[in-house]
């Protein structure tokens, strides 16, 4: 930092994270060329914490003609191949543009501004090191108190979201403790799939309505609890998926053929649990289609990404039905409230691994069918079968091996694989996103 008086140019940001501060002055060197991007090589770098759309190297401002005294007599920006693009007044820039004095640089539509100037001025500059902060050596009530102004950060709901409703829970699961052990274990489930829930939405950077995804996880409960029974008859009595009389003598002791037992749970359980579980995403694909924008975008199925938030959310609700209300209720029953919580924990955080990884990856379809309604019945079908499939085979894999190991190890590689094909789908629908979401960590996604 210094303060001078020159008549090199510099570039202004004039976009602030908090609104009312001062801009930022960065000197352009007439020797070497400045990167602005989110990288920590850049000569310009932007916090990823507030600055989601800007590409880790976004775009490059070089000096072009030189003078008699070697001094540059113009300066251009290259956009750097950047996911959301660099605008010059407004207008995209595709290649590189010669900058002049009073241009308008925006990272992206919706990211950080940047003045071109080259008249005479005296400004607090920056040559090149990243501004981290500046405190001068007054005391500010912002200083004293940070709640004050950092209220205002855009971030800042979205940060106190997670403690909070931590907090909620926590004071709630005091309440019952030894006194009401169905209430605690049901507010313990319903965090536990909040949290495996909240992962996938940070992957995915696309926020649909809080009340949606919560309609869909309640939605599914009811079609269990209504409609499951029904399904099942046709599933398990109708098609080859009766899996009662196997698991009966499985239970005996008896050797089991692993095809038989493949084919009847591909039906039985990988066919139906998914039918049932995307019910409610179709439901709000119809939705949707009535409502008016912005709503519809919200709340309806548009594109991928849609349906893997709607789709997890689905098997979230299926996951705290089938473990609260089934698994956790017979432990109890065999070996106490201890026997239940220890079903519990494993089940629910699995989830995201098993019935959520399902049928988010089959959600990434319906919302595929969404973008290509010419091909939607064949995209569904692959999605249903190739979601059910995997559902299978983590119900499978410890039916092959009579060594315990294996069979863990085995069922391990079930959830493993069913994970990744939820996280290709998931970086596969932000790179087809209309929005082009930036929440996911750059390592996981593209270069840019």
């Amino acid at each position: 930092m210094m303060e001078e008086s020159s008549h090199q140019p510099f570039l202004k940001q004039v976009s602030q994270i908090v609104p009312g501060t001062r801009p930022i002055f960065y000197q352009l060197s007439g020797s070497q060329s400045i990167v602005i991007g989110r990288e920590s090589d850049c000569q310009v770098i932007l916090d990823s914490t507030h600055y989601q759309g800007v590409s880790r190297r976004h775009a490059k401002i070089s000096p072009a003609g030189f003078g008699s005294l070697s001094e540059p007599t113009s300066w251009q920006i290259c956009d750097l191949g950047s996911s959301n693009g660099t605008y010059i007044n407004g207008q995209r820039l595709y290649q590189c543009q010669t900058l002049k004095a009073g241009d308008l640089i925006k990272l992206g539509h919706q990211g950080p501004e940047f003045l071109f100037e080259s008249q005479t001025h005296s400004a607090k500059t920056n040559t090149g090191i990243p501004i981290r902060g500046r405190l001068g050596t007054d005391l500010s009530l912002t200083q004293l108190i940070p709640i004050v102004s950092t209220q205002s950060d855009l971030r800042w709901r979205e940060l106190m979201i997670p403690g909070a409703v931590t907090v909620f829970f926590v004071v709630l699961m005091f309440n019952y403790v030894g006194t009401n052990p169905a209430a605690f274990m049901w507010l313990l489930g319903v965090f536990l799939a909040s949290a495996c829930y909240y992962v996938i939405d940070r992957l995915c950077g696309r926020h649909k309505a809080w009340w949606a995804i919560v309609a869909t996880a309640i939605a599914t409960i009811i079609f269990n609890l209504t409609l499951f029974n029904l399904f099942a008859h046709v599933f398990r009595y109708i098609l080859p998926g009766n899996i009662e009389e196997l698991s009966a003598l499985r239970q005996q002791g008896e050797a089991i053929n692993p095809i038989d037992w493949f084919v009847r749970m591909f039906f039985g359980a990988g066919l139906l649990e998914e039918f049932t579980k995307s019910l409610p995403v179709f439901a709000f694909y119809l939705i949707g289609r009535q409502l008016r924008s912005p709503l519809r975008e919200r709340v309806g199925v548009w594109e991928p990404l849609d349906g893997i938030l709607l789709g997890a959310a689905s098997g979230i609700g299926f996951t705290l039905d089938e473990t609260l209300g089934q698994y956790v209720q017979m432990a109890i029953q065999r070996g106490g409230e201890l026997a239940g919580l220890q079903l519990l924990i494993p089940r629910i955080l699995g989830a995201i691994a098993v019935h959520v990884a399902y049928s988010g990856y089959f959600g990434y379809f319906i919302g595929l069918s969404a973008l290509k309604p010419s091909k939607r019945w064949q995209l569904l079908a692959i999605g249903y079968l190739s979601s059910s499939f995997l559902h299978t085979l983590w119900n499978s894999a410890d039916i092959l091996s009579q060594n315990a190991l294996m069979n863990s190890v085995l069922q391990c590689a079930a959830g493993v694989l069913a994970y990744a094909f939820l996280i290709s789908a998931i970086l596969k629908a932000r790179q087809i996103s209309a929005t082009r979401a930036q929440d996911l960590p750059t390592r996981l996604g593209s270069s840019n």
